[in-house]
């Protein structure tokens, strides 16, 4: 790999990273100065805390970079550098020199280190799909064709790219024919089970019928999404955490087309014209540990919203992870539409 091109300033902006991570899609910078030498790193998830700590995308990324990234020196030898991207889980090693210079960078996938993960995933594929008729009189939406492949099937690939090969299928409408295009998963190279809800079960609901006590959180997510989040990345952060649950969520804004008024009984303090609004929303794929999973302990309709309310009552803790990813929800013929255009050209 090109590591030049992942390499970026300390006094580039936060947006400046953001824009670098897109382009080289290694979900990493390393920062280093004008002699070359390793600063630290910049992670989508370093962006996140400091978002979630109200750090501005005009700040420079030395406010928020890790500064103690974990480096080899050019002269160990390969089983050494498997054995320490195993413990630290690092999908990339920088290579320095004696003098703390970058010269190097080792990806995991070189090395042919890939991290398999145990945890149970369940998509939520049983809808309707009520506002994309005509398309799916006969058809299910999850395998409606986005390019060449079923947006279901794009989903499990995004998956399997984050190391996930145990799958539960929530089905209910036309659920025989997503059984027979998937079968078992074993042309994927995974395990798929199905859960058949007999009727509605909300989107938590379905968890009721899982036929085993999970041991890893769990995954739960929407069936009819389309994101390039790395669900890995997504599981790490709940583990660090220490949340019960954890919402991946949306940056939704909204701008209030008048002046608003703020006031103080009859007297106005302030007028801010066309104020923007901007709040966290459901994305709609969810992280659980397993006795949040075991709160799912009646055969009823359950929604995500009902569960994370509960586990608030509780009084543990219930996490967000910002998405700012590639994200889009399938609902309507204009997102199907947007779908064909925008997420092939991401694959």
């Amino acid at each position: 790999m090109n590591y030049e091109e992942l390499c970026i300033s300390p006094d580039s902006s936060i947006k400046e990273a953001l824009h670098l991570l897109d382009i080289t899609a290694k979900q990493i910078l390393f920062v280093i100065d004008a002699q070359n030498h390793l600063l630290g790193t910049i992670t989508d998830g370093d962006i996140r805390r400091g978002i979630l700590k109200d750090v501005i995308l005009s700040a420079p990324i030395k406010s928020v970079m890790s500064i103690y990234p974990k480096t080899i020196q050019s002269n160990i030898d390969k089983s050494s550098i498997l054995k320490c991207m195993k413990a630290n889980k690092l999908r990339y090693l920088p290579v320095i020199d004696a003098s703390g210079q970058l010269i190097d960078v080792i990806a995991q996938d070189d090395l042919s280190l890939r991290m398999q993960r145990d945890n149970i995933v369940v998509l939520m594929v049983g809808g309707l799909g009520t506002r994309l008729r005509p398309l799916t009189d006969d058809c299910p939406k999850p395998l409606l064709k986005i390019g060449n492949k079923p947006i279901l099937e794009n989903i499990l690939e995004s998956f399997i790219d984050s190391g996930f090969h145990r799958f539960y299928l929530a089905v209910n409408y036309k659920a025989q024919m997503i059984e027979e295009y998937f079968g078992d998963g074993s042309k994927l190279g995974i395990e798929i089970k199905y859960i058949h809800e007999k009727k509605r079960m909300g989107t938590a609901g379905a968890l009721y019928f899982l036929p085993e006590k999970p041991v890893e959180p769990v995954i739960v997510m929407n069936g009819d999404l389309l994101t390039k989040l790395d669900f890995g990345e997504l599981v790490d952060a709940h583990k660090h955490s220490n949340a019960a649950a954890t919402m991946a969520v949306r940056e939704y804004s909204y701008q209030v087309p008048y002046g608003v008024i703020n006031c103080e009984e009859d007297r106005i303090l302030s007028i801010e014209e066309k104020p923007e609004q901007t709040y966290f929303v459901n994305a709609g794929i969810y992280v659980l540990n397993p006795e949040v999973v075991a709160k799912v302990n009646k055969e009823e309709f359950f929604d995500m919203p009902e569960l994370f309310s509960e586990i608030i009552r509780d009084g543990q803790k219930a996490g967000i992870y910002p998405v700012r990813e590639y994200w889009l929800d399938i609902g309507r013929l204009d997102d199907f539409k947007r779908a064909q255009m925008e997420f092939g050209k991401l694959v």
